[in-house]
């Protein structure tokens, strides 16, 4: 395929159509609306249920959306909702322009999104185009003949690669990226399982049909996409399954088109990259996906917790501070997969899983930890408040994961990454409040410390001194301090090796924020200039007063700080 005309479908077309050139966009610090705001991923199907079928739906987001709204929720990140067998518990898509018909119709749809609308909020969804289902209609026309309509949507080979066992997603699991496809005697290539056959990027009409589904669920009011797995969709076919050739142009042409149908869209990027790839992904200028989740912070500050070590967590930070003006980062605690843990050495791995995941069952991949965070964190308030804090406080948008704001627990039991998608504990009464039927499609964690007796929102919302009112009120302090969105980072030398600071410039403001990894009190010492005192922005804490230029912090065991600078003019 000529790759030229390939991207003229991307980039030409769409910008002719709006009389505009292709430029890169200039350096400002413009307040996108992704910059500050708080995204809140949940599962339709796990979230409640409205009409006692035991399985969540659209209609069940709807009753709870004045409880996001409460929580502070700006944003509602949608895992996949599209018709799908299931086998990836949705992942595995069969028609991109529908709703699956367990969770509701068109219909339901539509009013979720008034309804979200009226609420001054927004949604995104999981678009999920590196692969589709095998019972995708266009997989089973591929499947019919080799000269069949869909062939070359997909990837084929008339004999096994020598790299098939090479690359694969879910390591100890899977067991191959190849595989025999008996209808046509050829091996179709697959990424993650055998049932979710790659697209292939490189025909053009696969790329004309994914601005068709971009531009679809644009017009259904969706505010941007969580892009799924994107080092695989860029892939060069046949280049290598191990270490393949990527295509980048297809980020910019993709965020283009998107932003040519609707121009304040966003694409949050699931990409797990070093930070020396990370300007191909952003772009030089920005002109590549707006944001990415930075996994690779995230790694390094799940070791950080484990050993109480920062010092590859401060390396990792400042690795990956410098992007674009309009770009900008994802950090979580949580997400629907797991921990993953592959781009630390085997030590700090190792590491992780003694104090974290211990046992086996725990694991998963080779790299992760199928774990909710309070149950790695031992369930200790003061470990799970300060790692909130934190994440609110990294430069860049928060993420947070249903239930992760009550301190919900996992099922090990599941297979895989469903120990984490367990349905929503909303009060103490039977099922957790999440459906009326006799029995959930997946149980409802009913035992131990994390049942739905004792964790649960209801009764969290009456206990001012529960975690999730902690959340919330984190949540606030975060609107409130826009320099975390917009501003400069600094990561600063605190005179103590258990306090992580960070300080934020912006607009002439400072901004000033400090967490102690250790169990014991400790004392930091930090430059503030010309400044008389620090503002100390949580309530009911006292100011902090200046001499000499410099300011003396004590933190108790697992404490944090958030401070905004007086500055004194000359």
């Amino acid at each position: 395929m000529n790759k030229t005309v390939i991207h003229l479908l991307f980039v030409f077309l769409p910008y002719v159509a709006v009389g505009q050139d292709k430029v890169a966009p200039r350096k400002i610090k413009e307040n996108f609306w992704y910059k500050n705001s708080i995204i809140y991923n949940l599962e339709i199907g796990v979230f409640k249920d409205s009409d006692g079928d035991g399985r969540g739906d659209i209609n069940g987001v709807i009753q709870k959306l004045d409880y996001l709204k409460m929580l502070g929720v700006d944003v509602i990140w949608l895992a996949p909702f599209q018709p799908s067998p299931g086998a990836d518990d949705g992942y595995d898509v069969a028609d991109y322009y529908g709703v699956d018909p367990r969770l509701g119709t068109a219909g339901d749809f539509a009013e979720l999104m008034h309804q979200v609308k009226k609420r001054g909020m927004r949604v995104i969804m999981d678009l999920v185009i590196n692969h589709t289902s095998d019972q995708h209609p266009w997989f089973k026309n591929a499947r019919t003949s080799k000269k069949a309509r869909y062939r070359d949507w997909y990837v084929w080979s008339p004999t096994k690669p020598r790299d098939a066992d090479k690359g694969m997603v879910f390591p100890g699991v899977q067991e191959a990226v190849w595989s025999l496809d008996s209808t046509t005697n050829e091996y179709y290539y697959h990424r993650f399982y055998q049932f979710q056959p790659d697209l292939n990027f490189m025909n053009p009409e696969v790329m004309q049909e994914t601005q068709r589904i971009i531009g679809y669920w644009l017009n259904q009011g969706i505010a941007g996409f969580r892009l799924d797995a994107v080092p695989f969709i860029i892939e060069v076919p046949k280049s290598g399954s191990d270490k393949p050739k990527l295509d980048f142009e297809f980020l910019s042409d993709i965020r283009q088109f998107t932003q040519s149908r609707q121009a304040d869209a966003a694409i949050l990027g699931e990409a797990n990259v070093e930070p020396k790839d990370n300007v191909n992904y952003f772009g030089k200028n920005g002109e590549g996906i707006q944001m990415m989740f930075n996994f690779f912070v995230n790694q390094h500050l799940f070791y950080a917790f484990a050993s109480g070590d920062l010092k590859p967590l401060k390396k990792a930070m400042h690795e990956t501070l410098e992007i674009p003006q309009s770009s900008q980062w994802a950090f979580f605690l949580r997400n629907h997969d797991e921990i993953d843990l592959g781009r630390l050495s085997d030590a700090q791995r190792q590491k992780v899983y003694d104090v974290m995941g211990p046992d086996t069952n725990m694991q998963l991949y080779d790299r992760g930890i199928r774990r909710r965070l309070a149950p790695m964190m031992g369930n200790d308030r003061r470990r799970l408040d300060m790692a909130y804090s934190l994440l609110f406080s990294l430069p860049g948008t928060p993420v947070v994961r249903y239930g992760e704001e009550l301190g919900m627990g996992d099922d090990l039991r599941l297979k895989e990454r469903l120990s984490v998608r367990t349905p929503m504990q909303w009060n103490g009464t039977k099922n957790a409040g999440f459906t009326a039927a006799d029995t959930a499609f997946r149980e409802v964690i009913s035992d131990g410390q994390y049942g739905f007796t004792t964790v649960n929102a209801e009764q969290q919302w009456r206990d001012t001194t529960s975690l999730l009112h902690r959340i919330s009120s984190l949540i606030q302090m975060r609107k409130s301090c826009p320099e975390i969105g917009l501003g400069d980072a600094t990561v600063m030398e605190s005179g103590s090796d258990d306090i992580l600071a960070i300080r934020y410039e912006y607009e002439g403001k400072t901004l000033m924020i400090l967490h102690n990894f250790s169990n014991k009190p400790v004392k930091a010492t930090l430059p503030v200039g010309n400044a008389r005192k620090l503002n100390n922005l949580r309530s009911g804490a006292g100011d902090i007063i200046a001499s000499n230029s410099r300011v003396t912090i004590n933190l108790p065991p697992y404490g944090y700080g958030w401070y905004r600078i007086d500055h004194v003019l000359p």
